[in-house]
């Protein structure tokens, strides 16, 4: 995909957290301690030397500072968007034992990369070509990782991707308010500017292309493809229109424009980080009355508290301890309601409680996704756990020449953790290929 459409929905969505003036860097880069043993170091799955990076835009050097965090991390410039730094780097900030606003790493962290990235600063090339080949299959975070860091060591690579467009999640399930899906790919085509990187999209593993010919045509392999498609609901008028997965909606949202008009009030059935992020993205699209269905209690929910917060400011609503049974259909076909089964706080029925009828123009299913590992099943050696592929902590599966890592492999965690995984897979894979040491 060259180019989004203008008229893409998530376009009116503004910055949650604006970026960072220099004045303002520079003077919250001064609060920092520099702590000698740093917890928000250890707080960062890819271990960025944060002390040093902050020191580096104090000392007005923020290019020095970009260097710092993409040697860490190469996806350091969407990380310091999306990354959930409220529980990581800085909710793990010396001063929040101290009753003092804590040091805010990630918008100093946006503000050293993107202005490396502006000034189209690279920092890093490829190294001397080895003769070896990898193939990554799947383009989202954990493979663009993989390939950069397989670059640097003089790999060549492939990228087999199923969809047109680089970047996976960063780029079709990021909320607009985080990051917008243009700047997710002109990251990935920064990162995959190093050199050297072959893309192959509309191509399916193993349908297009099976495994026996990556194995043949590779020195080794490493497996990136993320999760499938929304878990749905087998209920009552489930077909009805207007009821839609919570990924593939929000998907369309970056990458087309919708038409919302319609939609008065809207439901989203989940209480995970992604049902968030719809309730947090429905009024911004304009729909009056929006309400989170969840079996649990507030105080269960697996999304971030920070996020549920910012939601209710927006006026969005809280239906707890509701089970959906089936959805309510007009004449035409179109979703009206949904009906919900009271639960007690075990998240059993309530005996003799009667259903609840909640209005719904438009109903989000944000009740998880399916995993894909089981493509991989057929790999002697690669285990996989209810849909997820089993590694070792190098990214290593149990067939010697085959990795994998990020969401497919980690049930669906941040980008920075798919990140990691990514890159340590790289270097496991460089120690594989060359008879050295894990690096």
């Amino acid at each position: 995909m060259d180019q989004l459409p203008d008229d893409r929905a998530e376009v009116v969505f503004e910055d949650y957290k604006p970026a960072y003036t220099m004045a303002q860097a520079l003077a919250e880069a001064n609060r920092c301690l520099y702590c000698a043993h740093p917890p928000c170091v250890s707080a960062c799955p890819t271990s960025i030397d944060i002390p040093t990076f902050i020191r580096r835009i104090a000392d007005e050097n923020p290019l020095g500072s970009a260097q710092t965090i993409f040697d860490a991390n190469i996806l350091g410039m969407s990380c310091a968007r999306v990354c959930p730094v409220e529980v990581l780097c800085v909710g793990d900030c010396v001063y929040n034992a101290m009753g003092v606003p804590p040091i805010q790493i990630g918008k100093l962290q946006r503000y050293a990369t993107d202005l490396a990235f502006e000034r189209g600063e690279r920092f890093f090339e490829a190294g001397e070509d080895t003769g070896k080949r990898v193939a990554l299959v799947g383009a989202g975070p954990a493979s663009l990782a993989a390939a950069h860091e397989l670059r640097r060591f003089g790999h060549s690579v492939t990228i087999f991707e199923r969809d047109d467009h680089l970047g996976g999640l960063n780029t079709t399930g990021v909320a607009p308010y985080k990051m917008k899906a243009d700047r997710a790919l002109e990251e990935a085509a920064w990162i995959l500017g190093i050199g050297g990187v072959e893309v192959r999209s509309n191509v399916n593993v193993p349908g297009d292309v099976s495994w026996a010919e990556l194995e043949e045509g590779f020195d080794a392999v490493f497996i990136g493809f993320g999760l499938g498609p929304d878990r749905l609901l087998d209920l009552p008028n489930a077909d009805a229109s207007g009821i839609h997965g919570a990924v593939d909606f929000i998907a369309q949202m970056k990458l087309e424009a919708v038409d919302l008009s319609h939609v008065k009030r809207a439901v989203v059935l989940g209480g995970g980080n992604t049902a968030l992020d719809c309730v947090r993205e429905l009024p911004g699209l304009g729909v009056a009355e929006v309400s989170m269905v969840y079996r649990g209690d507030e105080a269960s929910m697996s999304g971030y508290a920070h996020e549920w917060a910012v939601a209710k400011q927006l006026g969005v609503r809280g239906a707890w301890r509701l089970q959906p049974v089936g959805f309510v259909a007009g004449d035409a076909g179109q979703v009206t309601g949904v009906r919900c089964q009271p639960l007690g706080a075990d998240k059993r029925p309530l005996a003799g409680a009667e259903e609840v009828v909640i209005a719904a123009d438009l109903v989000l299913l944000a009740i998880g996704q399916s995993r894909l590992g089981d493509l991989a099943a057929a790999l002697d050696g690669v285990e996989v756990e209810w849909g997820r592929i089993l590694t070792d902590e190098h990214g290593a599966t149990g067939r010697p020449g085959v990795w994998a890592g990020g969401d497919c492999a980690n049930g669906g965690k941040e980008v920075v953790n798919a990140a990691a995984e990514g890159k340590a897979a790289a270097r496991s894979i460089h120690a594989h290929l060359t008879g050295g040491p894990h690096a």
